[in-house]
């Protein structure tokens, strides 16, 4: 339905890993498909909006759903709708004009189409109703669908150390300071050393400052992890850091990469200041 939400639903499907084509006409669709590689790709899948502003599109879509699915393409239809009050106060909100407005009334207009629309909504393989969804909750409700309809990628997490004399990472979505740690800069003997060694990673994590704050943190990730899986984030940075970014803030990261590796999450660690 035109107001429904389905330039939102694309933009969701395509953070998502989906390739993603905005008005294709249903006619091509075919065409398209037989592209060289177009099957081929490392995408989760393909996600085409179509709706009543082309041309014959009602007439011509039956036919060719039925022969691009005897050709054995998994083809779902996701049928967006919404009430006409909400879509009355969209279009209000954007002024833009109805695709089958023609001399009707707004209200007309919605009412037409929802009428020219009973048949695809009746042959839908899902039907969404965005009345009352937001922007996350549409997202969230897309990527549960496509879940059983695609090899969606997982979240990847990415643990980086960092010094903050040189500045916090700019992609950061957690960041925790560990400068309340011994630090080892201050120990002649590991003062050249780094938090990759084992001399510094044992000064670091073997006391009980350290290990208290692993478990709360690491807690705290387990419990926040599938929260930020669930909503459909696609990266999520932990960034770890300490003074220069070469002792413990390195050990510590090093140690939360493990557990989060451990338990079978996509994760890279990085360290980025360690040779500063």
């Amino acid at each position: 339905m035109s107001g429904s939400g389905k330039s939102t639903a694309l933009a969701a499907l395509e953070d998502a890993g989906f390739y993603c084509v905005d008005n294709m006409p249903v006619v091509m669709l075919p065409r398209f498909l037989e592209l060289p590689g177009i099957q081929n790709n490392d995408t989760a899948g393909m996600a085409f909006g179509m709706d009543l502003r082309q041309n014959g599109f009602l007439d011509n879509y039956p036919n060719i759903y039925k022969k691009i699915r005897q050709k054995g393409i998994d083809l779902d239809i996701l049928f967006l709708e919404a009430d006409e009050e909400i879509i009355l106060q969209r279009y209000s909100q954007t002024r833009r004009h109805h695709p089958v407005a023609q001399d009707n009334s707004l209200l007309e207009s919605i009412r037409s189409e929802k009428v020219l629309m009973k048949g695809l909504k009746r042959d839908a393989d899902h039907v969404i109703n965005t009345s009352r969804l937001n922007v996350h909750e549409l997202k969230k409700t897309l990527n549960d669908i496509a879940k059983h309809i695609a090899n969606l990628p997982s979240m990847h997490i990415h643990v980086v150390s960092f010094g903050f004399k040189y500045g916090t990472p700019a992609d950061a979505d957690l960041i925790i300071d560990v400068r309340f740690l011994s630090n080892p800069y201050f120990v002649a003997e590991l003062k050249d050393l780094d938090g990759e060694s084992t001399e510094v990673k044992r000064f670091v994590l073997h006391n009980d400052a350290a290990r208290t704050f692993l478990s709360k943190y690491t807690d705290l990730l387990d419990y926040l992890i599938p929260l930020y899986e669930k909503e459909g984030k696609a990266y999520l940075t932990v960034a770890v850091g300490c003074t220069g970014g070469r002792h413990r803030s390195v050990a510590i990261a090093r140690n939360i990469y493990e557990h989060i590796h451990q338990a079978g999450k996509n994760t890279a660690l990085t360290h980025r200041d360690i040779h500063q």
